[in-house]
């Protein structure tokens, strides 16, 4: 998967890199699979706005994605690599052999007409699910469950990959993409190889106008307002806003927000790397 980065024709173009569509193969969704999606706006049931700068985009329609693998020891044929609007990677579409169709997310490497299979006798090869207890020391994975049986939570956005780095009792213990390592019950499932389209990292938008088409409205700077709208706002000038906060008076930029007691942090052998 590659970048195209366009002639500076107006001065939108100037700056925009986008990504280059060679590997999809398919320009309309399995129509089994897709649901219509409504946008909130950032507002909630009441209509209260709880997000800010949210509000517009392109209308998308919602790709219903295979997280549990959970079809084990039907193999899968790869029919087509799809966009999908909803998430930074790829998905491909999956026609198993008893006629079933689900879409995963597309592993780098996935090509049109390869055969992926899931579950515990499945070989350790880029597409196939297997538990970790069963996936050699050393492997890249993406998609892990945190739970068994409840569906790949982490590593799922793309050019994302962790590592399976040793086996502990019951325990994998997983290298995660922010540097943490943390332990995960050895039965929850993971796919090998790392999530496809990986130069999405280096695209730019080059224009606010293509924000706009994701739905992202402008956003306001804490240090621009007054203080009666943020505790960063107000000063004499261009005054930087004293020790950063959020809008509620929440430290920001060095300040541990995660919560002391929690049941979780046990399960954490190194914390992420600041």
């Amino acid at each position: 998967m590659g970048i195209r980065k366009l002639k500076p024709t107006t001065p939108g173009q100037r700056h925009k890199i986008i990504g280059a569509f060679d590997k999809i193969t398919a320009s309309t969704p399995e129509k089994s699979l897709v649901r219509g999606k409504k946008r909130t706006g950032g507002r909630n049931n009441t209509g209260k706005m709880t997000m800010r700068y949210i509000g517009g985009g392109h209308k998308k329609r919602y790709r219903i994605i295979d997280f549990k693998r959970n079809k084990d020891g039907i193999p899968a044929t790869v029919k087509s690599i799809e966009y999908d609007p909803n998430r930074t990677s790829h998905i491909a579409l999956l026609y198993y052999a008893d006629g079933e169709k689900s879409y995963i997310v597309a592993p780098n490497g996935l090509e049109v007409g390869q055969t992926v299979i899931s579950g515990s006798n499945a070989a350790p090869e880029v597409g196939n699910t297997l538990p970790m207890a069963n996936i050699p020391v050393g492997t890249i994975i993406h998609n892990i469950e945190l739970r068994p049986g409840q569906g790949a939570k982490m590593v799922r956005s793309a050019g994302a990959f962790a590592q399976l780095t040793s086996k502990e009792g019951a325990y994998a213990i997983i290298k995660m993409p922010s540097g943490e390592t943390r332990k995960i019950l050895a039965v929850c499932k993971a796919t090998i190889g790392s999530v496809g389209n990986s130069d999405h990292g280096l695209e730019k938008s080059g224009k606010a106008g293509r924000s706009r088409w994701l739905g992202r409205r402008p956003h306001n700077r804490g240090v621009v307002m007054n203080p009666v709208d943020h505790p960063m706002g107000g000063g004499e000038g261009r005054a930087s806003g004293g020790h950063p906060r959020s809008r509620k008076g929440l430290y920001a930029k060095g300040l541990k927000t995660r919560a002391p007691k929690k049941h979780s942090s046990k399960y954490i052998i190194e914390r992420r790397k600041k």
